[in-house]
């Protein structure tokens, strides 16, 4: 059975983890099933994504530990390339995806999730980046996602003490974006998507791109994405298709 499945919704993709057996450690073949997963929702001409889980209990529990235990360190260094590519993969989908979270969502598993752009999280969600318990650093994009998230001290919080932290306190640190019943993260994480998926596939690319490549300048040169990213959706055939719909009152028809 395929450890990641890649699910057709539309105009929305779903990238679901399915090594419930683990609770969807991320072993070597997950992570390469994971890059391909990735691939494959480039090629599709989908609006959105959602990251999901089918292992009851857990979102993703970090690296498989067992399988590393039988690493050299010529695997190690094997096995990072195959990571980073899986990380990687996420982070840099050309359109905006959603992680649905319920359960643990622990080490390299909550860095997917901060590879996304948003994190909805049932109840019963748990996360972390324990990596310093057992002797290494986070790996898949945490020391540099979290702060940008949360900021410097949220951050060191949790990345140096390696704690745990519930859906409740979560939500309010803003290392998960949306609290929701048990049970209800799929529904609400798809919801999300196919509102997203909706609006003008060219308005979200701009504004997502202004948004990212703005958290690392100064907010002069962040106000001049902006500008660009406007030019570029201004004077496309989506923002004439947005103002005739609405003077018509129809929905739009997305050029």
């Amino acid at each position: 059975m395929a450890d990641v499945l890649l699910l057709d919704h539309g105009h929305i993709a779903e990238i679901r983890l399915n090594r419930a057996s683990a609770r969807n450690a991320l072993s070597t073949s997950l992570a390469e099933e994971l890059t391909v997963a990735a691939a494959a929702v480039r090629d599709t001409g989908v609006r959105a994504v959602v990251l999901s889980s089918a292992a009851p209990g857990a979102f993703c529990v970090g690296a498989d530990l067992k399988e590393r235990d039988r690493l050299t360190d010529a695997d190690f260094m094997r096995q990072r390339l195959v990571f980073r590519r899986a990380f990687t993969g996420i982070l840099h989908l050309p359109v905006p995806v959603v992680a649905a979270v319920h359960g643990y969502a622990l080490g390299g598993g909550y860095e997917l999730a901060l590879c996304c752009d948003l994190i909805v999280a049932d109840e019963s969600a748990v996360v972390g980046l324990p990596e310093v318990r057992v002797g290494i650093v986070p790996g898949g994009g945490g020391t540099q996602l979290l702060p940008r998230r949360v900021g410097y001290g949220v951050a060191a919080d949790l990345i140096l003490t390696g704690r745990h932290v519930a859906a409740a306190e979560a939500v309010q640190l803003g290392l998960v974006d949306r609290l929701v019943p048990a049970g209800d993260d799929l529904r609400v994480a798809t919801e999300m998507a196919t509102r997203i998926a909706g609006n003008s596939p060219v308005a979200v690319a701009n504004a997502r791109n202004a948004i990212r490549r703005g958290l690392d300048v100064d907010l002069a040169a962040g106000l001049d994405i902006e500008d660009a990213a406007w030019r570029a959706t201004v004077f496309s055939d989506d923002r004439r298709e947005g103002v005739r719909a609405f003077v018509e009152r129809r929905p739009p028809n997305w050029p």
